[in-house]
């Protein structure tokens, strides 16, 4: 449930017939692609992994809950490394640091 929180997710689960319990189709189908994407990092913050590559982590998500993902994400990297890919720059706001591409050409 902590990750779920971390990932803006759980009030959404709460909301669902059997809440953690409710059968959500294969891959996820009754879910919009933003639920899809919180799930996916809130599995991220369960594995609790050294090393965590996120490609776009956002895309599909509001200002509100990328902002509630983000700073779970700052708040509890400790020594972890975290790759992070993505177009928008209020994401990139999380990163140390930040490299951009510019004609196919890494600046």
């Amino acid at each position: 449930m902590e990750a779920a929180k971390k990932a803006s997710i759980h009030d959404f689960i709460m909301t669902l017939p059997r809440g953690y319990d409710t059968e959500v189709g294969e891959l996820g189908d009754t879910l919009s692609g933003g639920e899809k994407q919180r799930i996916g990092i809130a599995r991220a913050f369960l594995h609790d992994a050294p090393f965590i590559l996120l490609d776009e982590p956002t895309s599909n998500l509001d200002s509100l809950n990328e902002g509630i993902i983000l700073r779970s994400l700052k708040e509890g990297k400790g020594d972890k490394t975290v790759l992070l890919v993505s177009h928008r720059r209020s994401t990139m706001n999380l990163a140390d640091v930040v490299y951009e591409m510019d004609n196919g050409r890494l600046s």
